[in-house]
């Protein structure tokens, strides 16, 4: 089995986040219009919807404001976060997938103190590196000596090992 090659991806906000996110505020906000032109009167329960419906937008909106920029590197053994705040790269402990939509992916990065890190991968960021991150997100982390385990227990289920290699092999019967 062939590992993924080596590669380092841009990372940024993701167009597809915030518009996923701005149609969610829109149904919010359609949802409050539509209670509120049906509604006999405008009671408490408007207003906290009303509340909640910015509340959303706005966190909403900073939060894809202040998603994390860098690169995401893999040297075909680990992974390792770049950004401004970690310009000497962060190693990663764990690195999952969480959505694949073939021209987007939401990554989940954990890197030793079980910090995580949720990155939007674009196609669009760099296509001609693209196929090669989908490669190394869904291909296994090879293990290293720093492990401390030669080989994975999954792996070794499928190993099925001969007791007697002595044996000669059957003989075909002649025609």
């Amino acid at each position: 089995m062939h590992s993924a090659p080596p590669v380092t991806y841009p990372m940024g906000r993701s167009h597809f986040q915030g518009l996923a996110l701005l149609a969610l505020w829109v149904a919010g906000a359609t949802a409050l219009v539509l209670w509120w032109r049906i509604a006999q009167s405008v009671d408490w329960r408007l207003w906290v919807m009303l509340a909640g419906v910015l509340a959303f937008g706005l966190a909403a909106g900073r939060g894809w404001k202040n998603s994390p920029v860098g690169h995401l590197r893999w040297d075909g053994q680990d992974w390792c976060w770049e950004s401004q705040g970690y310009r000497s790269g962060m190693p990663a402990r764990h690195l999952t997938v969480a959505l694949d939509l073939q021209r987007s992916l939401l990554l989940r990065l954990e890197n030793h103190d079980h910090a995580t890190l949720w990155l939007w991968a674009s196609r669009s960021a760099m296509p001609e590196r693209w196929l090669d991150l989908r490669c190394a997100v869904h291909s296994r982390r090879r293990p290293s000596a720093s492990d401390g385990a030669t080989m994975p227990a999954d792996i070794l289920a499928g190993v099925v090992v001969a007791a007697d290699f002595s044996a000669e092999p059957p003989r075909r019967a002649a025609p």
